[in-house]
């Protein structure tokens, strides 16, 4: 079973055990998360959202902050003396997700 999450805009796969890195929270690393903008379950049984599942929610543990990759940013202008450089390293949280939970009866 996997759910489709939404979070910082972005959009997430995620099953149970996973790890995802996500846009930097304020949370502290070792605090539980529950996210509950679930756009969809799908196991055996499809569960859509319109555009969230109602009652549903993914719960994840807070891992910690974690940098990505550096980005080199370089601008030149041809003919002139402009030479300018630039680095930057987005930060992120890494989560680990717990457990997918269906709410309600009959997970509507």
């Amino acid at each position: 079973m996997y759910a489709i999450i939404e979070t910082g805009g972005k959009q997430y796969k995620v099953s149970s055990g996973d790890t995802i890195k996500v846009d930097k929270m304020a949370e502290a690393a070792g605090s539980a998360v529950s996210l509950n903008k679930v756009l969809a379950i799908i196991d055996k049984k499809s569960k859509l959202g319109k555009p969230y599942v109602k009652g549903a929610e993914v719960k994840a543990e807070v891992i910690g902050a974690v940098k990505g990759d550096k980005v080199i940013v370089h601008k030149q202008r041809p003919r002139k003396v402009y030479r300018k450089t630039n680095g930057h390293r987005q930060q992120y949280t890494a989560l680990k997700i717990n457990e997918i939970l269906i709410g309600g009866k009959d997970g509507a």
